[in-house]
C-alpha cells in the first residue's frame, strides 16, 4: 500500500459562530468572494458582513453559483474576474452550492470555507462532490484531496431555513450508518476505514432521538439543543465518516475503496433519471432507499424500526409517495448498477434482487 494522507473537517457551531471567521481564515489571505445560492446569501449576508467588519478580511462580492453543481457552472465561475482576484472562496448554501464551490476551489487551488445554511446533507465538510448533468441527472463524483478548510454551522440561520430541507437532511443522514457498515462488510478493513465504520455507528441515534424536536425548532425558527444535535449529525458526523470511508482515484487501483454510501443512494441515483422525481428532495428519496437496503440485507427488524420513525415524521415508506411506479424499477436498477456503490455491495448484487427489495419495502410500507 502506498502512503496516503487524511484531512479531517474542522468546524465552528453556534448562533454567533461567524465571529470566528477572521481568526480561522487569518493565514489564508485577505480577500474573499462569497459564492452560493441567492436565498442562502441573502440570509447569511448580514451575519457575514458583520463578522468581518473591522477585521483584515474583505469580502469582494457575492456571486450566484449558477443553480446546480455541474461543470458548466464551475467553468463559468472560473472565468469570473472576481473569483480569480480573491484569495479565498466562501461557499454558502446547501449541498449543490457547496459542491460547486468545492470543485471550483480544488481546480483553482484556492483556500475555501463552507457556510451551510441548511442542515440537508454533509457536503459542507466532505472531500467529494456530486456533479450533475445539465439536465439534472447524476453525472459522477468528483474526488478532492481534502475537505473545506473549515465549516461554519450557524444554528440561527439553519433554524430559519425551510423545515422541509431539514426533514430531507434527516432522511439523507439516516443512510450513513447502514450504508457504511453494509458496504464495508467482509472487506479488508484497516485503521482509516475502521475509523469511518466506528463513527458511522453514532449517526442514526441522534436523528431518531432528536429528529422530531429539531423539526419543531426549525418550524418555529428557534435554534435549540435538539436542532444543534441534528444539524451536527447531518453536516459534521456524516461528513467525517465520508472522509474516512472514501479513498478513490488512487495511483494503484488496489488501494481504492468506497464505503461512503451504498444501495440507499443507488435508489436515489436511479430515481434521478425519472422526471417526476425532480419534485422530490435528495434525502427524501434516500430515506426510502435506507428501507430498501435494510430489506435487501434481511435486517427486517431494523427496517421496521426506521420505517416507524420515517412514518412519524412524514418521510416516505412507499413508492407512491415518491411517484415511482413498479414499471420504473427496472430503469432505477439499470442506473444503480452503473454507479460506484454497486461495485462494493457485499456478495454478487443482482438487479433482480434489488428490484425485489424495493417491491418488498413498498409492500411493508403499505401495511404500516
Amino acid at each position: 500500500m502506498l502512503s496516503y494522507s487524511v484531512f479531517l473537517p474542522s468546524y465552528s457551531v453556534g448562533e454567533d459562530c461567524y465571529q470566528q471567521i477572521p481568526y480561522v481564515t487569518r493565514k489564508y489571505g485577505k480577500t474573499a468572494v462569497v459564492i452560493g445560492g441567492k436565498t442562502a446569501m441573502e440570509k447569511a449576508r448580514q451575519e457575514l458582513d458583520a463578522a468581518v467588519q473591522g477585521s483584515d478580511v474583505q469580502i469582494l462580492d457575492y456571486i450566484w453559483y449558477g443553480g446546480d453543481s455541474n461543470y458548466e457552472n464551475v467553468e463559468m465561475l472560473k472565468a469570473d474576474s472576481r473569483v480569480q482576484e480573491a484569495d479565498m472562496l466562501f461557499g454558502v448554501g446547501g449541498g449543490r452550492a457547496c459542491d460547486t464551490v468545492k470543485t471550483l476551489a480544488d481546480m483553482l487551488d484556492k483556500p475555501f470555507f463552507t457556510f451551510p445554511t441548511l442542515a440537508s446533507n454533509c457536503a459542507a465538510c466532505t472531500a467529494i462532490t456530486v456533479m450533475y448533468n445539465p439536465d439534472g441527472s447524476f453525472k459522477e463524483y468528483y474526488y478532492m484531496y481534502a475537505p473545506s478548510y473549515h465549516t461554519f454551522v450557524n444554528t440561527k440561520i439553519i433554524a430559519d431555513s425551510p423545515e422541509k430541507l431539514l426533514w430531507a437532511g434527516i432522511g439523507d443522514a439516516l443512510s450513513k450508518e447502514c450504508e457504511v457498515l453494509f458496504a464495508s462488510r467482509d472487506k479488508f478493513i484497516y485503521h482509516t476505514p475502521l475509523m469511518g465504520q466506528c463513527i458511522s455507528k453514532v449517526c442514526t441515534t441522534p436523528l431518531v432521538e432528536y429528529g422530531a424536536k429539531a423539526l419543531e425548532a426549525c418550524r418555529n425558527n428557534k435554534p435549540d439543543f435538539a436542532l444543534e444535535q441534528v444539524a451536527l449529525d447531518i453536516i459534521i458526523s456524516t461528513g467525517i465518516v465520508s472522509n474516512f470511508a472514501t479513498h478513490e482515484n488512487q495511483p494503484d487501483p488496489k488501494d481504492n475503496y468506497y464505503y461512503n454510501s451504498s444501495l440507499a443512494h443507488c435508489v436515489y441515483y436511479g430515481a434521478s433519471t425519472l422526471p417526476q422525481c425532480e419534485r422530490h428532495l435528495h434525502g427524501e428519496i434516500v430515506s426510502f432507499g435506507v428501507l430498501c437496503l435494510l430489506t435487501y440485507d434481511g435486517q427486517l427488524e431494523e427496517r421496521d424500526r426506521i420505517m416507524q420513525f420515517n412514518k412519524s415524521v412524514g418521510l416516505p415508506v412507499t413508492l407512491d409517495e415518491l411517484e415511482i411506479s413498479r414499471e420504473d424499477l427496472v430503469k432505477i436498477a439499470d442506473k444503480a448498477a452503473s454507479v460506484v456503490e454497486w461495485t462494493y455491495v457485499p456478495g454478487i448484487p443482482t438487479k433482480e434482487r434489488f428490484i425485489q427489495a424495493m417491491i418488498d419495502t413498498d409492500e411493508a410500507g403499505k401495511r404500516l
